[in-house]
């Protein structure tokens, strides 16, 4: 199947009792058994699984052309449970330009069990093949970078992690399986936090991981019982209507975004643009390489700092100030003083996450109305 075709029918068939064409919210947290140890299709508890998750799970696995999907119930709850199967004394090349979520998991909170890791510009093959140590079992990648936008060669970091016996672990939220498909370019683990462009309209929390080996499928599938991370089955639900319409959606997220990354470049208020889809963008040619289209998330600094930054911030109106991305509404943050404020400023600095840096998620409303916004905020 197709990818529009598998969107809205892979994993799911008509309910076998009534014939609903949408798979049922099986509100209950556990089955009846029909003799001790003996249940129907692995159903015993609902945290161990759910029909509503299991057809989540095949429905996206399907969609990232994998054979094994994961549901968490959230995007840190799938990464925990990668960090999970690691041990204290291994050691993770972690890409330094990060959701700051996801440092302060490596950072704060894995870190104390003596996993260690490695902050790495994984658009640099050299630095990123310096950075592997002896104890090194897992390399964690996203691409396009939050929020700077570096587009990583998924690729040619798959071949560095397997020359080293490692695993690679890839955040797929920005691309989406619509644009980009990391198990396809040598990638082990795919994740996403699908609260993101898979829930697509702010209204559930998820995450999800996909995987093609069978072992590593059982040990992920492990830990999300034994941790138990899992999502509710009405969060499932809402994720199965979403992923129906992801193409479409994507392909207006894509469409707005690269019409306004292009009227952004050109004013005079604002001194750069990150967008992949840009060819100003230094990784320009790996994108179209390994992208589809190049996303619905710009990153720009404005001139003037924290000061105009702000200003700006609070005068838009159709795009809404606040954290998270990807629902079918815009939405625009401060990085530094917002989603990335766990990273040391000093991190930051390196980055490029200065006062003046705003992100934007372009939604999918008219994009003459989006520019008008932008228009009269920085005016």
């Amino acid at each position: 199947m197709k990818f529009a075709t598998a969107a809205i029918h892979a994993g799911q068939q008509p309910d076998p009792t009534t014939g609903a064409i949408m798979t049922p919210v099986y509100q209950t947290s556990t089955f009846v058994q029909v003799s001790p140890g003996r249940f129907k299709d692995n159903y015993d508890y609902a945290r161990s699984a759910n029909p509503t998750r299991t057809a989540l799970e095949a429905n996206i696995a399907a969609l990232e052309g994998g054979k094994y999907g994961i549901c968490f119930s959230s995007g840190c709850a799938a990464m925990s449970a990668v960090l999970h199967s690691l041990k204290s004394g291994d050691h993770v090349v972690l890409c330094d330009d990060v959701y700051g979520g996801t440092f302060r998991l490596f950072d704060k909170v894995f870190q104390q069990f003596g996993v260690s890791y490695t902050l790495v510009d994984m658009s640099d093959a050299a630095k990123t093949k310096a950075a592997f140590k002896p104890s090194t079992k897992l390399v964690w990648a996203e691409t396009p970078t939050n929020p700077m936008l570096k587009v990583i060669d998924i690729a040619k970091v798959a071949d560095l992690a397997k020359a080293q016996g490692a695993l690679l672990a890839v955040d797929n939220t920005f691309a989406t399986p619509y644009l980009q498909n990391p198990l396809a370019l040598g990638a082990h683990i795919v994740c996403h936090s699908s609260t993101k462009y898979i829930g697509g309209h702010s209204d559930l929390i998820g995450g999800v991981l996909v995987v093609n080996d069978p072992a590593l499928a059982d040990k992920m599938h492990y830990l999300q019982n034994a941790v138990g991370g899992v999502p509710a089955p009405w969060d499932c639900f809402l994720q199965l209507r979403s992923t129906k319409t992801l193409h479409v959606r994507m392909e207006r997220h894509c469409s707005n975004a690269r019409k306004v990354a292009e009227y952004l470049e050109k004013h005079k208020r604002i001194e750069r643009v990150y967008y992949p889809g840009l060819p100003s963008h230094p990784q320009h040619e790996i994108a179209k390489m390994q992208m589809r289209d190049f996303g619905g998330m710009i990153s720009a600094v404005l001139k003037g700092g924290l000061a105009e930054s702000r200003t700006f911030l609070e005068r838009v109106k159709l795009f809404s100030l606040g954290e998270s991305l990807g629902g079918v509404e815009s939405l625009i943050e401060h990085p530094a003083i917002m989603t990335h404020a766990t990273i040391p400023p000093e991190n930051r600095a390196k980055l490029g996450i200065v006062d003046g840096l705003v992100r934007f998620s372009v939604g999918i409303e008219d994009v003459d109305d989006l520019i008008e916004d932008i228009e009269h905020a920085l005016s």
